[in-house]
């Protein structure tokens, strides 16, 4: 029973008209003040210097402004004009108060943005009347606003959450690169934008050596932890936005470079190579006091109608091969 009446007193202060007279006449304000004393839910409030009009308005936040024409020091459309321009009253209905039924007069009031238009002193049912109908229009306008700024708060919010979302499902756990999903997905887009720009496209595939060693001889959280940094400087190298760095697998990483020559693929891929000896992470092999070095495999191709950027992952295995034929700690190029 007690939560029933909070709810029927909640609603019934949302419904409550706030009146905000300018006048300078006080006994025109008493008459007003007189004729809504009785009516339930409407709150009345004077001002009688039309100079603290808006100020009182900002203050009161009224749902409806009863606004007389002449006034001395300060025109009445004047002031109406100065609610429309002001944030916090540009909305409020403005119900008009004039000494005579006059056309020009009206039209003047509703062009400076009035909303309605009484000859004072009016009939106490048509004055309640409106304000009534006017209040009402301007809570709901208010609803709707608030609905409407909480609808986007709502979007931004659930894109927010798609968004990470969307990073976690292309992202590798370990290392926050791209995972290998991602890793075919965008390199299958970068091959039909090469075929249709006929532009190069070079791939770098990179692989720890000795990591096996390295995990038997330190154990798998140092072997995580190694991986990371080899993470972390490959993401470094990219310097474009549409660089993609992944993880390939295991110990072997990826590196997308779209538009980019064999010449311009070499110097990311040795640069890339000596940050990573300049880590100096301890390792075991191939000797005592060696460090961890990668071996990486580069290929550059024009995709071409009828090929796939299967080819291109294969050429750069294939130079990848020759780095660990090789010796290692060395960028293999496939012809």
């Amino acid at each position: 029973m007690i939560d029933l009446q909070i709810e029927e007193f909640k609603a019934t202060d949302e419904n409550k008209a706030m009146v905000l007279l300018v006048d300078d006449q006080a006994m025109i304000g008493e008459a007003v003040r007189r004729g809504l004393a009785s009516e339930t839910n409407i709150d009345f409030h004077f001002c009688a210097d039309p100079h603290q009009a808006i100020e009182q308005a900002v203050r009161l936040k009224p749902t409806v402004i009863l606004q007389d024409l002449v006034m001395p020091g300060l025109d009445g459309l004047t002031l109406v004009r100065d609610y429309r321009n002001h944030p916090a009253t540009k909305d409020i209905p403005i119900i008009v108060l004039s000494t005579k039924e006059d056309p020009l007069v009206k039209s003047a009031a509703f062009s400076a943005g009035a909303n309605d238009y009484l000859v004072k002193l009016p009939d106490t049912i048509e004055l309640v009347a409106r304000i009534r109908y006017h209040s009402r229009s301007y809570q709901t306008l208010l609803q709707r606003d608030e609905a409407y700024r909480a609808l986007r708060v709502s979007q931004q919010q659930l894109l927010d959450t798609n968004l990470v979302l969307q990073r976690l499902m292309n992202s590798d756990g370990l290392t926050g690169l791209s995972n290998r999903r991602h890793f075919d997905e965008y390199l299958e887009l970068e091959w039909r934008r090469g075929l249709r720009d006929q532009t190069q496209l070079s791939l770098l595939m990179i692989d720890v050596d000795y990591f096996k060693s390295f995990n038997d001889s330190f154990g798998h959280l140092d072997g995580d932890e190694a991986l990371r940094r080899v993470a972390d400087a490959i993401r470094d190298s990219c310097s474009r936005s549409t660089d993609l760095p992944a993880r390939y697998g295991g110990e072997e990483f990826a590196l997308v470079l779209p538009n980019t020559s064999p010449g311009g693929a070499r110097l990311v891929a040795e640069k890339l190579r000596q940050t990573i000896i300049a880590l100096k992470i301890p390792h075991i092999s191939p000797s005592e006091g060696s460090h961890l070095t990668v071996s990486i495999g580069l290929s550059t191709q024009v995709p071409q109608a009828g090929t796939h950027c299967r080819q291109l992952i294969s050429a750069a295995d294939k130079g990848l091969y020759q780095a660990k034929h090789n010796g290692r700690n060395q960028v293999g190029i496939s012809d």
